[in-house]
C-alpha cells in the first residue's frame, strides 16, 4: 500500500534530520562527551549561538561544493592527491572528516598507513604509498604520509643521516613524477601553537572517548616540539616545489581551520557541476503469489532502544 503523501514528506524530513546530527555528534565531539545535548547551547552569549550557526551554514555549503567536485573528478577522469601534514592534534583527522563526510567513498578514500613492517622497511621508501595512489576518477587523501621521514622518523631517530637526505633528494623529484603522470597533489601543513596543542592533549587525556588517540609517540613528541620545529622548517624550506607548492593552515581555531581548508582545496580546481539526468522512481513490479517469508525470532537483534 502507497504511504500517504504527507507520511513521504515527514519520512524525508527526519533522514535529513538523521543526516544533520552525524554533524551534531562531531560538533559535541569536540566538547564535553558526557555532556547532555543542551552543552552545546546554555551559557553561551548571543554571538557564540550565532557563529555557531553561520559555523554550520558554511559547511553545509562548502559540503555541497565538496559533492560537485567530487562528480566533476569521477565524470572527467581526473586524480587528485591531497597531503595531510602537521603535529599531534593539529586537527588534521577533524579536516578530514568534514571533508569526506557527505562523499561516495569509492571516489574519495583515506589513507593512513600504520609504521613499516620488517619487509616494507627494506622497500624502496615511496613504495608502500605508491599502492595507494588514485586511479582515473578518484581523489585520495592521506591523513599522513611519506612526509613521516622529514618529521617523526627524522626526530625520532628511525631514519639514518644518510635515508634523511636521501629522502630530500628524491622527493622532489618523485612529486614531479606524479605531477607529470596527470596527478593533482596538493599538500596541507595544519600549524598550531605550543600552548595549543598543550591544551589539546590535556583534554584527550581527560576524555574517555580519546584517549586511544594519545600514543607514547604523541606524548614524547610533546617532549620534543623544538626538535619537531626545527625538522618542519627544514622540510618546508626544502620541498616547497613550483609543482607542489606547501599550504599553512593556522590550525588553533579548529571550525576557522576546517571551513579555510575546504575553502581552499575547492579554489584549487577548476570544477563545474555535473548534470545529472531526471531520476524517476520506477514502479514496483508486484507477482500475486510473492509471498514474504517471516524471519525467525532468533535472527532479530533485540530492540533494546
Amino acid at each position: 500500500m502507497a504511504l500517504p503523501h504527507d507520511e513521504i514528506l515527514r519520512r524525508i524530513e527526519r533522514d535529513l534530520l538523521d543526516g544533520y546530527d552525524e554533524e551534531l555528534e562531531l560538533e559535541i565531539e569536540d566538547r564535553d562527551p558526557t555532556a547532555p545535548t543542551e552543552a552545546l547551547g546554555p551559557g553561551a552569549t548571543d554571538a557564540d549561538k550565532q557563529r555557531r550557526i553561520a559555523y554550520f551554514k558554511e559547511l553545509f555549503r562548502l559540503q555541497g561544493e565538496l559533492v560537485k567536485l567530487q562528480d566533476w573528478v569521477a565524470t572527467t577522469r581526473q586524480k587528485a592527491v591531497i597531503l595531510f601534514e602537521g603535529r599531534d592534534a593539529a586537527g588534521k583527522g577533524g579536516v578530514i572528516k568534514r571533508i569526506t563526510q557527505r562523499l561516495n567513498p569509492r571516489v574519495c578514500r583515506v589513507v593512513a598507513l600504520p609504521a613499516p613492517n620488517d619487509r616494507e622497511r627494506t622497500q624502496w621508501y615511496f613504495q608502500r604509498y605508491v599502492a595507494h595512489l588514485p586511479a582515473a576518477g578518484e581523489i585520495v587523501l592521506f591523513d599522513r604520509s611519506w612526509y613521516n621521514r622529514a618529521g617523526v622518523e627524522k626526530v625520532m631517530g628511525f631514519c639514518t643521516p644518510e635515508e634523511y637526505e636521501e629522502f630530500f633528494r628524491s622527493v622532489p623529484e618523485f612529486e614531479r613524477m606524479l605531477v607529470r603522470s596527470g596527478i593533482r597533489l596538493i599538500k596541507y601543513w595544519f600549524s598550531i601553537t605550543d600552548e595549543e596543542q598543550h591544551l589539546r592533549f590535556l583534554s584527550r587525556m581527560h576524555d574517555p572517548l580519546k584517549q586511544w588517540k594519545l600514543s607514547p609517540m604523541d606524548l614524547e613528541s610533546r617532549r620534543r616540539w623544538e626538535d619537531y620545529t626545527r625538522a618542519k622548517e627544514t622540510m618546508l624550506e626544502r620541498t616547497h616545489i613550483p609543482e607542489a607548492p606547501w599550504w599553512v593552515v593556522p590550525a588553533d581555531d579548529k571550525k576557522r581551520a576546517r571551513l579555510n581548508c575546504i575553502h581552499h582545496l575547492l579554489s584549487q580546481f577548476d570544477y563545474h557541476e555535473i548534470e545529472r539526468p531526471e531520476v524517476t522512481l520506477p514502479e514496483r513490479v508486484r507477482h500475486p503469489d510473492y509471498l514474504r517469508h517471516p524471519v525467525p525470532a532468533s535472527m532479530i537483534v533485540p530492540q533494546v532502544y
